[in-house]
């Protein structure tokens, strides 16, 4: 099929996006994601799909909505698109969409009594990141913070691990270890850290009060000084010679622990 000028110019675009060189836009690749960013209501700038793709009956449906909310679309070869995928084997469909709201504005604006954050604080996997996020909001989650150095919550990579999280959970991107920790003692929210040196069982602590789970990098953790930043340390007991446990993982073992005490809570009510 004939490539118009147009069209090359929009995949030019969307390589500067998938490159991390457009700050305003993300990069949003697979029917499963597009399928999450269009019921999320994200501000949809443009679509790329496939030929092959829109022969499928359930991604047909999406491009049709698809392109009745965005102007600017191209259908291009599947060879094509492998040029603009951020995978090894195309997904067959890219959205570019503008980037949500990430101000600590937005995230103020959800908080409550009972609160319930996730700090990461510079982790560096961006399939860490996706799955804490993933989790953060199954867990019921009222937002997260990524401090300054953590990976991009809505790079490619990251947006996969969340399958549509990041699309709807408020996140505050950019503050500093600091600035965030003083953010939640300004509210009341008390800040929790994991420590495997604690004497303090993660299940002692009382998670039905406005918590911050405070997640480290996944080679080092927290520093001593962070650690003794937060208002709370927890302990996750472990068997044998293992020292930790993935970050990710980590962070559902809490979440659900905060979970668990606090339907306990309303069960009594």
């Amino acid at each position: 099929m004939l490539i118009t000028s147009r069209d090359n110019a929009l995949l030019r675009q969307a390589r500067a996006v998938r490159d991390g060189k457009a700050d305003d836009l993300i990069f949003v690749e697979g029917l499963r994601l597009c399928e999450e960013a269009l019921s999320s209501q994200l501000s949809l700038e443009a679509v790329i799909f496939s030929e092959e793709i829109a022969r499928k009956e359930r991604a047909g449906k999406v491009i049709e909505e698809l392109t009745q909310i965005c102007d600017r679309v191209a259908s291009v070869s599947e060879k094509l698109l492998e040029s603009v995928s951020y995978t090894k084997t195309p997904q067959g469909i890219i959205v570019l969409a503008r980037r949500p709201d990430t101000s600590e504005a937005r995230l103020s604006e959800t908080m409550h009594d009972t609160a319930l954050l996730v700090i990461m604080h510079q982790i560096n996997n961006p399939v860490n990141v996706g799955a804490i996020l993933r989790t953060a909001e199954a867990a019921g989650a009222t937002g997260a913070i990524a401090t300054t150095n953590t990976t991009d919550p809505f790079s490619p990579r990251a947006l996969r691990g969340a399958m549509g999280s990041a699309f709807r959970l408020p996140i505050w991107t950019g503050p500093s270890y600091t600035e965030a920790i003083n953010w939640c003692n300004q509210r009341g929210v008390v800040s929790v850290c994991a420590d495997p040196d604690t004497g303090v069982s993660y299940t002692d602590v009382d998670w039905t009060e406005s918590s911050a789970l405070i997640l480290g990098p996944e080679s080092t953790g927290l520093t001593d000084e962070e650690t003794r930043s937060a208002r709370q340390t927890v302990r996750v007991p472990m068997h044998g010679s293992v020292e930790s446990l993935n970050v990710a993982v980590a962070a559902g073992v809490l979440l659900y622990e905060a979970v668990r005490q606090r339907q306990s809570v309303m069960n009594k009510q």
